[in-house]
C-alpha cells in the first residue's frame, strides 16, 4: 500500500476518520509556522471512542492469536515501507532531524514485529492440586479496554509501545495522540487500518489531553491506564485511577547518570556521549543527562565532550546536514534557559553553548550546552532536563560515584563506562535504575523491557515483560464430578 498522502487529520474510530467542528493547529518548531489543522475531540467524540472500544474488545478478545499476529506483522511491514515519507511528517511536526525520524519509524515497526511473535506466546500453566480429581489452570487474559497517553518527543514509538502489546493479547485501546505532534500517531493508525485491524480495536483522539483523560478514566468501560509522560502528569492520572482502582503502568521520565571510570576509552566515550545526549535535542527520557567523571580524567573528558559537541550542526530537521534540530516548543526553550541561568548562579561554568542559537530569528533553536563545576544545589541536578544541557561532575571513587548517581528521585536509566569487569558489576548493581547500559548508551529496543524505579514509574514496555501489563491472571479450580 502507498503512504497516505495527506496523512489523515480526523479522529480515528471504527475504521474511519472523523472530522470535527473544532480543530487544533500543529506548528513546525523550526519555523513556528502552521503545518496543518487536526480534529479536536469533544466529550461526545470521547464517548464514541469508548463505545467503539467496548464493541471492538468483545470481538478482538475472541480472535485467535495467529490472526492478531498477522495484523501486527503486516503493520510492521507497512511502517518500514513508509519510513521515508513518514519521517518527513514527523520532522515537520516535532522537529527532529530526518535521520532520527526515520530511525524512530523503523524502531516503531520493530515493536509491531516483536509483538507479532509475542501474541502467540501468552502462556498459562497447569498446577497439580491436592487430589487427583482436581484440575487447576492459570491463564492470562486481555485486560480489557486501555486508555493510553504518551508524550510528543517520540510521537510514533511511544504510543506504539502500548498499542502493539495491547492488540497482541486481545485488548482494545483508545490512544490520545500528543497534541504537539499528532500526525505521527495517525500514520501508525493508518498502517494498522491497512493491515486489517477490525473496527473498534483502536481509536485515536486528538485535542485537550486533560479533558480527554478525565472523560476516559471516568468511564467504567476503561479497565487499564498506560502513560508515558512527566512526573506531575503521572501524579494527576494516578489520583484519577485510584478513584476507580484502575490498573496502571507509568513511565515518567528520568535523569540518567553516566559514570565514566578512569580505565575507559575517554575520547571515544566523550564523542559517544555528545551524540547521545543531544539526540532529539536532549528531549529523551532515557537520555544521558548527568555526566559523572573520575577526577583523574575529568579535564580530558570535558575537552573531548566540548569538541564533539561543537562539531554538531544545529538546524532545521528537514536539512539533511542538521544533526541537532530545534526544541519542540517555546516552553522547552524557556526551561533550558532557566536551567543554565540557575546553574551559573550556583557557580557553574559554561564550557560550550549556553543559550539560544543566534543564527535563527525563528524557531526553537538552542545551542548544545555543557556545564562544568556545577553546584550541588543547581536545579539541573534535581530536575529532569529534557533539554540540550549537560552537567559534568567529578568523583573520586566508586562509592562517591554511586552516591551522586542515586541522589535523585528518578530512576529510569543509567550508564557505566569501564573496562574492568568488577567495576562494571558493582556499579550496575549499585545504581538505582530500571535499566543500565555498560559501555553503551543504547537501551531502547523492542526485545528488552523498558521502564524505571522510584518516581520514574512502574511497569515495563518491550520484551516479553511488556505484554504482562495488558493481561490479567485467571485461576480456575475444577473438581471433577
Amino acid at each position: 500500500m502507498t503512504f497516505p498522502n495527506p496523512v489523515p487529520t480526523g479522529l480515528y474510530r471504527d475504521r474511519a476518520w472523523h472530522a470535527t467542528d473544532e480543530t487544533l493547529t500543529v506548528v513546525d518548531p523550526a519555523t513556528e509556522r502552521p503545518v496543518v489543522d487536526v480534529a479536536r475531540a469533544s466529550d461526545t467524540h470521547v464517548d464514541a471512542a469508548i463505545s467503539a472500544a467496548r464493541a471492538g474488545f468483545a470481538t478482538w478478545r475472541r480472535t485467535d492469536s495467529w490472526t492478531r499476529s498477522a495484523v501486527l506483522r503486516r503493520t510492521a511491514e507497512l511502517l518500514r515501507d513508509w519510513a521515508d515519507e513518514a519521517a518527513a511528517v514527523m520532522t515537520a511536526e516535532q522537529g527532529k532531524p530526518l535521520t532520527e525520524a526515520r530511525a524512530e519509524f523503523l524502531a516503531t515497526a520493530d515493536q509491531f514485529d516483536w509483538y507479532a511473535d509475542e501474541a502467540r506466546r501468552v502462556y498459562g500453566r497447569t498446577v497439580e492440586g491436592h487430589s487427583t480429581s482436581q484440575r487447576i489452570t492459570v491463564r492470562r487474559e486481555p485486560a480489557g479496554v486501555v486508555a493510553a497517553f504518551s508524550a510528543w518527543n517520540f510521537p510514533a514509538l511511544l504510543p506504539s509501545r502500548k498499542i502493539a502489546p495491547a492488540i497482541a493479547v486481545g485488548c482494545a485501546i483508545v490512544v490520545t495522540a500528543a497534541e504537539e505532534a499528532p500526525l505521527s500517531t495517525q500514520v501508525v493508525a493508518a498502517a494498522l487500518h491497512e493491515a486489517g485491524l477490525p473496527a473498534g480495536v483502536l481509536s485515536v483522539l486528538t485535542g485537550d489531553p486533560a479533558a480527554i483523560s478525565s472523560r476516559l478514566l471516568a468511564s467504567p468501560v476503561v479497565t487499564k491506564l498506560s502513560l508515558t509522560g512527566s512526573v506531575p502528569v503521572g501524579r494527576i492520572l494516578l489520583h484519577a485511577a485510584a478513584d476507580r482502582i484502575l490498573a496502571t503502568s507509568m513511565e515518567l521520565g528520568g535523569h540518567a547518570p553516566v559514570l565514566v571510570f578512569p580505565d575507559a576509552d575517554v575520547p571515544a566515550v566523550a564523542e559517544l556521549c555528545a551524540r547521545a545526549k543531544f539526540r532529539n535535542t536532549g528531549q529523551v527520557c532515557a537520555s544521558p543527562s548527568r555526566f559523572v567523571v573520575h577526577e583523574s580524567i575529568h579535564d580530558e573528558f570535558v575537552a573531548g565532550f566540548v569538541a564533539a559537541t561543537s562539531a554538531l550542526r544545529v538546524g532545521p530537521g528537514s536539512d539533511p546536514d542538521s544533526t541537532v534540530g530545534p526544541l519542540s516548543n517555546a516552553r522547552r526553550v524557556a526551561a533550558a534557559e532557566h536551567l543554565v541561568a540557575d546553574a551559573v548562579a550556583h557557580g557553574a561554568q559554561v564550557a560550550a553553548g549556553g543559550g539560544r542559537d543566534p543564527r535563527f530569528d525563528r524557531g526553537h533553536f538552542f545551542r548544545p550546552t555543557i556545564l562544568t563545576d556545577v553546584g550541588e544545589k543547581s536545579a539541573i541536578l534535581r530536575e529532569e532536563p529534557f533539554a540540550p544541557v549537560a552537567p559534568v561532575l567529578r568523583f573520586a571513587d566508586l562509592d562517591e560515584a554511586l552516591g551522586i548517581a542515586n541522589d535523585t528521585e528518578l530512576g529510569l536509566a543509567a550508564y557505566v563506562f569501564t573496562r574492568d569487569l568488577r567495576t562494571a558489576f558493582l556499579a550496575s548493581e549499585g545504581i538505582e535504575a530500571g535499566m543500565v547500559g555498560v559501555n553503551t548508551l543504547a537501551l531502547a529496543t523492542a526485545e528488552a523491557p523498558f521502564g524505571g524505579v522510584k518516581q520514574s514509574g512502574f511497569g515495563r514496555e518491550g520484551g516479553s515483560e511488556g505484554i504482562e501489563d495488558y493481561t490479567v491472571t485467571k485461576y480456575v479450580n475444577m473438581e471433577l464430578a
